[in-house]
């Protein structure tokens, strides 16, 4: 009994990494049907109605007046702008691509902690962070066409947004649950995003089934079970097994986008990626003994709690 126990939260991340990672080409297959205001709409709604659902059961507080602004600033750019970009940018952009860029996340985060937030950076930190965007540039200028350019700095900017929201949970979860800021969060992006209505409305009666099951997908699997699957393997395991975990991501989801779509990645796009996340994988690293009394006071960023937003 014990040893099966032991296998619980290995099995949770792993959970979790196959449901955000098959987020990347669900968004292909909903955008089509949906636009990308509008499946950014119904994604957050039916999201917010099953955190609605499982608030009412677990009970959770409200929130303090003065965390208000800071909660609006999480539900402007990891919610609604990550959103509305990733999903303009997948009108073009493979989700095996754009998840090799958005991967990079952590290393804004760094940058924006570091600015905001009062936080040394490192110079493994650095040194990181130029490798993944030297990948991300491999992949976002390597096309080989201009019409591929703008989509991919589309999602260049909803890694940007979502390290900004990692930035902005920070202060946040120290004084509320993980399951109370995603709810918050979630609820006020779905506030911000009110005005794609007409949009979903529009889009609603030719989207077909086939969209429609994707934007259900996308809100209940990725959203709502890999939070749950992500908290309960981080509670069990070490930090740095659990955010290494997430390097997964990239490769599953070039995996899951060719086995559904025959999306096949390319040579700019593999070596780009790899480039990155290799970058990230640095930046990510916890410093040795030696390095640590050098690097005490710089502390990483890209924390389990940080990396939990997909």
């Amino acid at each position: 009994m014990g040893s099966n126990r032991a296998y619980r939260a290995p099995a949770a991340l792993l959970l979790t990494v196959v449901l955000w990672a098959s987020a990347f080409p669900a968004i292909q297959v909903g955008v089509t049907g949906y636009g990308w205001a509008g499946l950014a709409l119904l994604r957050l709604a039916i999201a917010s109605a099953a955190l609605a659902i499982v608030c009412a059961l677990a009970g959770i507080r409200r929130p303090a007046p003065r965390d208000l602004p800071l909660i609006g600033v999480c539900a402007a750019t990891g919610m609604a702008g990550y959103q509305l970009l990733l999903n303009w940018g997948e009108l073009r952009v493979s989700g095996g691509t754009a998840s090799l860029i958005v991967v990079t996340n952590p290393v804004y985060s760094a940058v924006i902690a570091t600015a905001f937030l009062g936080e040394r950076i490192a110079r493994r930190q650095v040194l990181g962070g130029a490798i993944a965007l030297a990948g991300v540039a491999a992949i976002t200028f390597g096309q080989g066409g201009p019409h591929l350019e703008r989509p991919a700095l589309a999602v260049l900017a909803a890694a940007v947004a979502l390290g900004a929201y990692h930035g902005a949970i920070k202060p946040l979860l120290g004084r509320y649950t993980g399951l109370e800021v995603t709810a918050y969060a979630t609820w006020a992006g779905t506030a911000l995003l009110l005005p794609a209505i007409p949009a979903l409305m529009h889009a609603w009666p030719q989207a077909g089934s086939r969209a429609t099951v994707a934007a259900v997908f996308l809100a209940l699997a990725p959203s709502a079970l890999g939070f749950v699957a992500w908290g309960y393997g981080v509670a069990r395991l070490p930090v740095t097994v659990a955010t290494a975990s997430l390097y997964l991501v990239p490769p599953i989801a070039l995996l899951v986008g060719y086995l559904w779509l025959g999306d096949k990645p390319t040579a700019i796009e593999l070596i780009g990626g790899g480039i990155a996340t290799g970058g990230v994988a640095v930046a990510s690293r916890r410093p040795g003994k030696a390095a640590a009394a050098e690097e005490r006071s710089a502390e990483p960023v890209a924390d389990a709690g940080q990396n939990a937003s997909v």
